[in-house]
């Protein structure tokens, strides 16, 4: 027993003359692994004045808000990211006040964007909400610049009108 106590002298960070504090190195070191390169802080944009430009792709999920993201067809647009440049994080803004924030250190995608909103609207049901449907975002840096708007609409488009048509023209071939 007295052999392993000696050894654990050794490894001791005041022994191998380490600082008596070795943690605040790697608090630092390690957030700065921890996010992807080209991933910025929303707040770092605003100050450069980088202007963000929002996926197009948002307009035409037709996503109703309390279903799963994951019942999403377009399995890649849910990959790509929400903004261009990529943020860490960034808070989404619905025109009543409810706002909750979509956070990915590797980039905000769009399906943490829609993860996000999802968590408070998956306990709803359908009569319970007055515009069920993701019309969009809008990045208002007038308003805000760490924030985009949430748009609504009653109802998504009919998504079968345009499988019915490629259908039928692979019919007349």
């Amino acid at each position: 027993m007295s052999a392993e106590t000696s050894d654990l002298t050794k490894v001791d960070s005041a022994v191998s003359g380490l600082s008596s504090s070795p943690t605040e190195e790697k608090k630092g070191h390690r957030r700065a692994s921890s996010s992807a390169a080209g991933v910025y802080n929303i707040n770092d944009l605003e100050k450069e004045g980088k202007e963000l430009q929002i996926a197009k792709e948002t307009q035409k999920l037709n996503w109703k808000l309390n279903t799963s993201p994951a019942t999403l067809d377009d399995k890649e647009t849910l990959k790509k990211f929400l903004t261009t440049p990529p943020v860490k994080k960034i808070d989404l803004h619905f025109p009543l006040g409810l706002e909750v924030t979509a956070r990915n250190l590797k980039g905000v995608t769009i399906k943490d964007a829609l993860d996000a909103i999802h968590k408070q609207f998956k306990k709803k049901a359908d009569d319970e909400l007055e515009l069920p449907v993701l019309a969009g975002f809008e990045w208002d840096k007038e308003e805000s610049w760490t924030r985009l708007i949430v748009h609504q609409k009653k109802e998504g488009a009919p998504s079968s009108g345009g499988k019915k048509k490629n259908k039928k023209d692979t019919y007349d071939d």
